[in-house]
């Protein structure tokens, strides 16, 4: 099966489709939408989740075991992003693009979230890259800033082979 699949391009991820889907399950819980105001739109959920995905590929660039994990995660959010511009009938034509200008975010987005934990503060890179330079109200934000850095405090406490198992802590 391995030769099949390393004859038709595909590789082995690991764990890393599981840990995506808990991502994404964590990206789409209701009160970032609800408390949180973050649209909930195309564009809010890819924010959503790539602010998630930025917490955990943190987490796991902080751990040597964690960088085949990590690679192999953002993998499987290019091959999501790709499948899901596919299904809102984005064409062959343009979707290496549209997936470069993803992936250029999720950069950026990377380099926000550290900076800002660094600083002691997610706000600035919240508003500028979830809220996409629209700041909810008060209190919106600080919900959000608040559930980011508990996650983050959780994935710290969590075992590095329960991260990689797909395993995110509630």
């Amino acid at each position: 099966m391995r030769l099949l699949k390393r004859l038709l391009g595909g590789h082995d991820r690991g764990t890393a489709p599981l840990l995506y889907q808990a991502v994404v399950a964590e990206g789409r819980r209701p009160h970032w939408y609800q408390t949180g105001q973050v649209p909930d739109t195309i564009d809010g959920r890819f924010d959503m989740i790539a602010a998630v995905l930025s917490i955990v590929l943190l987490r796991l660039e902080a751990e040597p075991e964690g960088a085949a994990p990590n690679a192999a995660l953002a993998e499987c959010f290019i091959q999501d992003m790709d499948g899901q511009l596919r299904e809102i009938g984005i064409g062959d034509i343009v979707v290496g693009k549209h997936i470069g200008r993803m992936m250029g975010m999720l950069g950026g987005r990377l380099t926000a979230y550290r900076a800002g934990l660094a600083a002691g503060s997610l706000q600035d890179a919240l508003v500028r890259n979830l809220y996409r330079g629209h700041a909810p109200e008060d209190a919106a934000l600080a919900h959000v800033e608040a559930e980011l850095l508990v996650f983050r405090g959780k994935l710290a406490a969590a075992p590095i082979a329960s991260v990689i198992a797909g395993k995110l802590p509630a």
